[in-house]
């Protein structure tokens, strides 16, 4: 349904609402007036019927007005003649102030009480409508009006006129009533209903063009010519600034429709495979080598269940399996995956690093197949260009070292000169500084050529929680002469690490021995260890004066140090056998809660 027909539907329910809503209000209303009319005509009574008593009394030989009222024919005939002449009146009855029925209009046994009945007064005006509706139409309910007659010298009741009044004897002529306002409520809703339509008709026809606009628009197509032109009031404006936002979209979906091929084709050329399963473990999107990996096209999977990809019979569907039952992620887990049957009928395996993440909590998870040869390819180019950074540093701490005795050699050797050219032969001061700067320079070469010498790791497989311990019990004695607190954080999981444990103690003392030394009047070292995400992590603690941010890039280097009696070769030879193990070094310093070291080792030597 349009937005036009919509609004033109609910104008035409409104007022159709409207219409009826005032008719039932004016019926309700006729009902009132009627029960109004039939209480005037009661309390007329009441005001009439004593001037008839008085007439009638005086007439009488009685001489007690009780009397002559009991014994008077002609007052109970015109009694009657008065009840009869009024529709909605049962009874008009005289009695005395005890209750008993002197004369009436309704013949009752002598001296019999007149019974008791609801008053008409309270139902007219006090009621709501809804009990005059019963009370008319479901019910023969009798009311009572009264008046009592009072002496007019003593103010002493003598006699009481009671009009009894029945709803349902108007029940016939409101019906009537109600019938022809019916008639015209209905003709009323009719007419209204019409002119609402025709009104909303004519009044919305531009909304019903935008709405077409807006429809186009949903659908994709930004093009407007088949829309008539719209006024040129606000519904014009409005549709100026849609025809604007279609050309934006028109614009918008052609520069998405690029972005999506583009998108595409960089997927196509990842060399990982990407799947994502849906919480009913159903495949959603694939993306990347997935057929280099299962020789399945990513379509013909859309929709496939984890296990009609990965079949519980082989080895990857077992491990698959168990993820998704303990809910734990995996990472780099080396796997075979069966690519099909040579000529010889043997099947042929691909190896493949499995990693599997989950999504959230009852949720879908992403399932990354890579080929460990290009993890493998990009870890090298990644350590040559981490050696070369390395060789850089170290180069540029040696020329720094070798610059400095060539200059005091090359400065003594003039002076030489010049005191040769004076006839001056004293050059032994020349010749010693000469001598001890070309020691010098042969201890720097000699460290250069030691520190670039190739190494060969003896690895194995190593407790990080032991090892870690062992370095804190080597610093402790050290560390409690300084009055610092020494305290170890187990890892929360055994972790084993695979390492040359003599080079790596090496490198984690030179931090250690640091960290002390940056606390001379004590503090605290702390040592953490543990597995963060898929690397192990050693974290060295202190809450000396910090590193300054102006030496952090150089603290690496070979023979940078910033210590009196420094020699610049600790965290050079750290780095460089972190490197040897394919780690990575990291440091946060500050002034006010001192320094920490971060060593990570990767995955790829890590089990647990």
């Amino acid at each position: 349904m349009t937005l036009q027909a919509r609004l033109t539907l609910w104008s035409m329910l409104v007022m159709a609402l409207i219409v009826t809503v005032v008719s039932i209000s004016d019926m309700i209303g006729e009902i009132n007036r009627q029960f109004e009319y039939s209480l005037d005509s009661g309390n007329v009574i009441l005001r009439y019927t004593p001037s008839i008593i008085n007439v009638e009394t005086l007439k009488s030989p009685e001489p007690d007005q009780v009397d002559a009222i009991a014994h008077s024919e002609s007052l109970k005939t015109k009694i009657f003649d008065l009840a009869v002449a009024w529709r909605a009146v049962e009874e008009i009855a005289v009695t005395d102030p005890g209750g008993h029925i002197l004369v009436s209009s309704f013949p009752h046994p002598a001296g019999q009480i007149f019974p008791s009945y609801p008053d008409f007064t309270q139902l007219v005006e006090r009621d709501h409508w809804w009990v005059k509706w019963r009370v008319l139409f479901w019910t023969d309910n009798i009311y009572q009006l009264s008046e009592k007659l009072r002496d007019a010298q003593t103010g002493k009741t003598e006699v009481m006129v009671h009009v009894l009044l029945v709803p349902a004897f108007i029940r016939a002529n409101v019906e009537l009533i109600l019938r022809d306002h019916a008639w015209v409520a209905i003709f009323s809703v009719a007419f209204s209903v019409l002119g609402a339509f025709v009104f909303s008709t004519i009044a919305y026809r531009p909304l019903g063009q935008l709405g077409k606009m807006l429809d186009l628009v949903a659908v994709g197509d930004y093009e407007f010519q088949q829309v008539p032109p719209v006024s040129t009031d606000e519904f014009g404006a409005v549709a100026s600034k849609v025809s604007l936002l279609g050309q934006q979209l028109k614009g918008a979906q052609s520069e998405f429709s690029d972005l999506k091929g583009n998108f595409e084709r960089l997927l196509d050329e990842v060399e990982d495979a990407v799947l994502v399963f849906g919480r009913d473990r159903r495949l959603i999107a694939a993306a990347g080598a997935v057929e280099a990996f299962l020789s399945r096209g990513r379509i013909d999977l859309v929709g496939l269940s984890v296990n009609e990809i990965f079949p519980a019979s082989t080895t990857l569907g077992l491990m698959l399996a168990q993820a998704i039952q303990l809910g734990r992620p995996t990472h780099n887990r080396s796997v075979a995956i069966p690519t099909g049957k040579d000529e010889t009928g043997q099947m042929k395996v691909k190896r493949a690093l499995l990693g599997v993440e989950f999504l959230g909590e009852q949720a879908g998870m992403l399932i990354r197949l890579r080929d460990p040869e290009a993890s493998r390819q990009i870890g090298r180019q990644l350590q040559t260009a981490d050696r070369l950074t390395a060789i850089s540093r170290l180069t540029s701490g040696v020329a720094h070292e070798v610059k400095n005795p060539l200059n005091a050699i090359l400065m003594h050797v003039e002076l030489a000169k010049l005191k040769l050219a004076h006839g001056d032969h004293d050059l032994e001061p020349q010749m010693e500084v000469i001598s001890s700067e070309i020691l010098r320079l042969d201890r720097v070469v000699k460290t250069f050529l030691d520190f670039t010498r190739p190494v060969q790791l003896n690895l194995s497989d190593v407790s990080l929680a032991d090892f870690v311990r062992e370095l804190a019990d080597l610093a402790r004695p050290q560390a409690e002469a300084n009055n610092i607190e020494v305290t170890v954080e187990d890892p929360a999981d055994p972790v084993t690490i695979t390492v040359d444990p003599d080079l790596f103690k090496q490198a984690v003392l030179n931090i250690v021995v640091n960290a002390i030394d940056a606390m001379p009047g004590g503090g605290k070292l702390k040592f953490w260890s543990g597995a963060r995400g898929d690397q192990a992590e050693i974290r060295i603690s202190d809450t000396g004066s910090g590193i300054p941010s102006a030496v952090r890039d150089q603290i690496y280097n070979l023979y940078f140090t910033t210590k009196e009696k420094g020699s610049g070769i600790g965290l050079s030879m750290t780095f460089r056998i972190m490197q040897l193990h394919d780690g990575t070094i990291d440091l946060e310093s500050d002034a006010a809660t001192g320094t920490t070291f971060s060593l990570r080792l990767p995955m790829a030597v890590l089990t647990s």
